[in-house]
């Protein structure tokens, strides 16, 4: 069976988790560390936190940005459900914004649509989605963001690796130059895997030390922070009580272990051939598919962005070629191929349909229409791409 997607891990990996193992430290050790400034120097970011899940990275954001009860946060609705549920986490309402018929982004145009929609809530942050790797448009994003005096959230859980362009200049994915944070999941079918795992990047200094304590259940130990000083200091010495900790806020209990982020530094360091990988691969899916034109093809991509390619998607006119979706992924099955569908448009699902009943996105849902996720991990071979292509050319004809 060839999956739709798949981790990929050599020896060396293993090597640096048996490490871990035979070390001193599982969790709260100095492979946490590690990891960080190796993503940290991978996005050109100043800072990095990593935590739990890429839905603990959203949640740590929309709570850094202290939204809440009466705040609206700007989400597309294609996309997976912990973008939207990290507003609603923190008591914030979402504003589901349409999205480009053919790639399912969030564009300027439809950004602007959602912020003159009435709806519940005042918005006061956008999360944009680069969806399936490809990265939305950001010069144009941030353009409406800033008339409105947004903050911008990049969900860059489909696009480490990827790059994109803005004022001219070339940024990867994560540097987030004028956003104020990138999320990241580093989930077993993306392109890092750490079984597990998340992270944020950010320029704000501010915000990632605040980040690091939520993910911590908001504890502090840094005495310079201690407001409580009868609690706090020895009254003898003066020192900091060494068992000594406060919290001003309470946060949650999202750290990634040492496990995690050695099995993720070890990934990270294989970022560019993984990507190269899946760029060749997804460049053998362009040409076999050509034939099945128009009934069949490709996501359309942006020339001057790089892909993180975290997902190949083709779009396909089921009604043209008289068979439902789900016949089509049945048949690919029975072909020893999986395949999946990325995403039901999350303002169709039933807890968001009972809290903003009557919204109707054509964007959103011709993309749901059409879409199937063909296979596509690093270790997959050029004879398996012919034979996905060929199963759906005999299926579809």
């Amino acid at each position: 069976m060839i999956p739709y997607g798949r981790h990929h891990i050599e020896d060396d990996d293993i090597a640096a988790v048996v490490d871990v193992l035979r070390g001193p430290a599982l969790t709260g050790g100095p492979a946490v560390g590690r990891f960080e400034a190796a993503l940290a120097g991978a996005t050109g970011a100043p800072h990095a936190m990593v935590c739990a899940s890429g839905t603990a990275a959203l949640h740590l954001v929309a709570m850094g940005l202290d939204l809440g009860p009466g705040d609206a946060v700007v989400v597309p609705s294609v996309t997976f459900l912990a973008t939207a549920n990290a507003a609603r986490y923190a008591g914030a309402d979402v504003r589901f914004a349409d999205v480009d018929p053919d790639t399912g982004l969030l564009t300027p145009e439809t950004l602007e649509q959602a912020l003159a929609r009435p709806g519940p809530g005042r918005p006061r942050a956008v999360f944009a989605v680069h969806l399936n790797g490809q990265c939305a448009n950001m010069e144009g994003l941030l353009a409406v963001a800033d008339r409105h005096g947004l903050p911008v959230v990049e969900d860059a859980c489909h696009a480490l690796g990827g790059a994109y362009w803005l004022e001219g200049e070339r940024y990867p994915v994560g540097a987030a130059p004028r956003s104020v944070a990138a999320c990241f999941s580093f989930h077993p079918v993306k392109t890092v895997a750490m079984g597990e795992g998340g992270a944020v990047t950010t320029h704000d200094a501010a915000l990632a030390e605040r980040l690091r304590r939520l993910r911590t259940h908001g504890m502090e130990r840094d005495p310079r922070a201690f407001t409580e000083t009868v609690q706090a200091f020895d009254d003898l010495s003066g020192d900091a009580n060494p068992w000594y900790y406060e919290m001003a806020e309470p946060g949650f209990n999202y750290r990634a272990s040492d496990l995690h982020c050695a099995l993720g530094a070890s990934q990270l360091a294989k970022l560019d051939r993984f990507l190269d990988r899946r760029r060749a691969l997804a460049a053998l899916y362009d040409r076999a598919l050509e034939p099945l034109a128009p009934l069949a093809r490709p996501v359309p991509r942006r020339a001057t962005e790089d892909d993180g390619w975290h997902l190949y998607v083709v779009l396909i006119d089921f009604a043209a070629v008289g068979l439902t979706r789900a016949q089509v992924i049945t048949r690919l099955r029975d072909a020893g191929i999986g395949t999946q569908v990325h995403y039901l448009p999350v303002h169709r699902q039933p807890y968001y349909r009972a809290l903003y009943p009557d919204l109707t996105l054509p964007g959103a849902d011709a993309y749901y229409a059409r879409c199937l996720s063909l296979p596509l991990f690093p270790d997959m071979e050029d004879q398996a791409v012919a034979r996905v292509a060929d199963a759906l050319r005999e299926i579809l004809s």
